[in-house]
């Protein structure tokens, strides 16, 4: 394999961070609060090249990466295979992971926090990378790591040791509870997309990889020290304009949230959303990458700082990987984070924000580019290959949703379409009238893929867009939730298409060299 100066494509991995807490965050109310640890280095591996290296030294590589298993959690909720395209592509999914893993006294000392030491590690960083079928755009989606979450079963591949699912628990907590592989679980549960890969780095990693690549360069609008009296903040100091960061300043950038904005953790992954793209533009622009010593110094660390599955666990394979995502354009990159709102039940808490969040995992769940240049693309008529059992089969439960969008419930409305449904031949539909849920559009929901043909029948029946059939493992059975833009009538209106990026995913293009974080006025110096 060989490398020259216009062939690096790395891509990297930024994600969210607790919304009240950073590295010196100790002192609050919730003393074990991680640092925000961060991945996007992670990818700069990608770019390795091996020509001239003995096969000793390729082995020698190949012994540095850590492999995991890739999906811990039950079956039931794993995400189906992404589906080819109309020349035989399919999309690419990996899962960008930082770990606070404090397993090390290099960690220890960059990540502070001396009562976490050598407990269970937590995902604080995560991050989907998608590339397209035609390899001619790729999206990444961060996750606020305060997001609360339902994760999965998952058993830990070492000790056998069950983990039971949990309802609404920290999206982070899920790293400790086997591996990696449970995050993957969790994302896969979350959204319904099938995760290929995943890549996960630590504090010494991050360190040691801007080392390597010889610096970020990173914006701010005014001077900025990240630090309070109280000991808060990650001690960044900068000034006004542009700077070159590597080592433990680059660290300092990705793990900053007081200072930057709003001094929130989604302000925090803004920031690493704009370095992802800084290194990505530099590793593709820095001639310094065709120096055989230098590329044998980034060889060697990226190696020692990963862990990936199996998929991905040897340098051919991380090579291969490579040449699809140099296919990529710069300007064909979108990072983005879920919308989230705030949670109603926990404080300091986020969740994903209904309609908007689904809408942005739809979109990459059907392969549609966040930047809005894709040709439009036919519509799938029926997505399962699992056949529809007769109508009058169909066990079809029907809550009312009515109370979405802020709205007092449809009295009956359940009854109503459960009545709609048994006169179009689907018998054994029948009106849950316990449920509360509100939801702002209609949705069927099917607990299996072997009950897919079958939700998707009804949604077919009603004039329901398949884009509204979902897998969610907490219905036992084909279940239609008639949401608030079905509050009246026999016949349901969809919604015209609309495949836009939602504003408040903060979409950013991985070309603009402009953008720069806004510093909170209390900490310019």
């Amino acid at each position: 394999m060989s490398l020259t100066p216009q062939d690096p494509q790395a891509q990297s991995a930024a994600g969210g961070g607790k919304g009240l807490g950073d590295g010196a965050d100790s002192g609050r109310a919730r003393p074990r609060r991680r640092v925000l640890r961060w991945s996007a280095t992670v990818l700069a591996v990608l770019i390795l090249g091996t020509s001239g290296a003995g096969y000793l030294y390729y082995q020698h590589l190949n012994g540095n990466i850590k492999k995991d298993d890739l999906n811990i959690g039950d079956s039931k909720d794993r995400a189906a295979a992404s589906k080819a395209n109309a020349a035989g592509q399919t999309p690419l999914n990996i899962l960008l992971l930082g770990s606070d893993a404090r397993d090390s006294a290099e960690n220890q000392k960059l990540g502070g926090a001396r009562d976490t030491f050598n407990t269970p590690a937590r995902a604080d960083v995560q991050m989907l990378l998608h590339v397209s079928a035609d390899r001619t755009n790729m999206s990444v989606v961060s996750i606020p790591r305060d997001t609360l979450v339902s994760i999965p079963q998952c058993t830990d591949p070492d000790s056998g040791k069950v983990y039971a699912a949990s309802t609404s628990a920290m999206v982070n907590d899920s790293l400790g509870r086997g591996g990696p592989g449970c995050t993957v679980a969790t994302w896969e549960k979350l959204t319904d997309i099938h995760i290929d890969h995943f890549m996960m780095v630590d504090f010494s990693g991050v360190v040691d990889m801007a080392d390597a690549i010889g610096g970020v360069p990173v914006c701010v609008d005014a001077n900025i020290y990240s630090h309070t009296s109280t000991g808060h903040g990650s001690g960044l100091k900068l000034k006004k304009g542009t700077t070159s960061v590597k080592g433990k300043q680059a660290l300092q950038w990705l793990r900053t949230r007081y200072g930057f904005e709003d001094d929130t953790d989604i302000a925090r992954t803004k920031a690493q959303h704009m370095y992802m793209n800084s290194m990505v533009r530099q590793l593709r622009e820095n001639a310094t990458l065709s120096n055989p010593g230098k590329l044998r110094d980034l060889a060697e660390t990226a190696t020692k700082a990963l862990t990936v599955d199996d998929g991905l666990g040897t340098v051919a394979k991380l090579y291969d990987l490579s040449k699809e995502l140099k296919k990529v354009p710069t300007e064909r990159i979108t990072m983005t984070t879920m919308p989230w709102q705030y949670s109603s039940t926990s404080s300091g808490r986020v969740v994903p924000k209904p309609a908007d969040a689904d809408k942005l995992f739809r979109l990459v769940r059907e392969d549609i580019a966040l930047d809005g240049k894709d040709k439009k693309k036919k519509k799938t008529t029926a997505a399962s290959t699992d056949p529809a059992a007769a109508d009058d089969e169909i066990a079809v439960q029907v809550e009312n949703g009515t109370s979405g969008d802020g709205q007092v419930a449809v009295p009956g409305r359940a009854r109503a379409v459960s009545t709609l449904l048994a006169g179009k031949g689907f018998t054994k539909a029948a009106a849950d009238t316990t449920a509360l849920t509100g939801l702002d559009e209609t949705v069927i929901r099917y607990p299996s893929a072997d009950l897919e043909g079958d939700a998707q029948r009804v949604a077919k029946a009603l004039g329901i867009p398949f884009s509204q059939v979902k897998k969610e493992t907490d219905v036992s059975g084909v279940t239609l939730v008639v949401g608030a833009d079905w509050r009246s009538g026999d016949t349901y209106q969809a919604a015209d298409d609309d495949d836009t990026t939602p504003s408040s995913a903060s979409a950013l293009n991985g070309a603009d060299t402009k953008a720069c974080m806004h510093v909170d006025p209390n900490y310019i110096w």
